[in-house]
């Protein structure tokens, strides 16, 4: 099955800070550095199910998040059908660039970097420049809001200088673990 490992990579980064687990966030609130602390309230596990665009069969997107470096970096994990594809982020603010920076690196020999736009308590925009894709995919824009307990997420991609149209996705709230191959 052929899957655009890149579009799975922008949705982790999207789900990356939109994970809602309030049971763990007023504890997580005191022990993330202050640029990171307004993401608290997102990190747990969650998960999707969606069909993919070319025809493919369903795909299940796990991904969990957590507090990392002592509180000054957020950590994700995800993995697709059980390990098939997966990759791990590294969120933190950056002092130079004065922004929410993170790097994304995967399964499929291709890697990530972006910045983050924090749009309100629930919504983000993240941007990401990708490199090593055999896609043609050299940029993608999420916009991610938690909604109702479930995460949305709208994500556009820059294939051979062109936008796609956007693909919309919902995750909810998961007991299950990562997993890689």
């Amino acid at each position: 099955m052929k899957l655009s490992l890149i579009k799975f990579s922008s949705l982790f980064v999207c789900l990356f800070l939109l994970i809602s687990n309030f049971s763990v966030a007023d504890e997580q609130d005191k022990t993330l550095a202050e640029p990171l602390r307004m993401f608290s309230k997102f990190i747990g596990s969650w998960e999707s199910t969606f069909a993919m665009m070319d025809g493919n069969p369903h795909v299940v997107d796990v991904a969990v998040w957590e507090r990392a470096l002592n509180g000054k970096a957020i950590r994700s994990l995800h993995s697709i059908n059980d390990g098939m594809y997966g990759g791990e982020m590294l969120m933190f603010w950056d002092k130079e660039l004065n922004s929410l920076v993170f790097y994304y690196f995967t399964t499929a020999d291709f890697y990530t970097k972006g910045t983050i736009e924090v749009v309100n308590e629930t919504s983000f925009i993240a941007y990401e420049d990708v490199s090593g894709s055999d896609d043609g995919i050299t940029k993608v824009k999420s916009t991610s809001t938690l909604v109702n307990g479930n995460i949305k997420v709208t994500t556009a991609y820059l294939k051979n200088d062109e936008w796609t149209e956007p693909e919309v996705r919902t995750y909810t709230p998961s007991t299950k673990t990562v997993n890689f191959k």
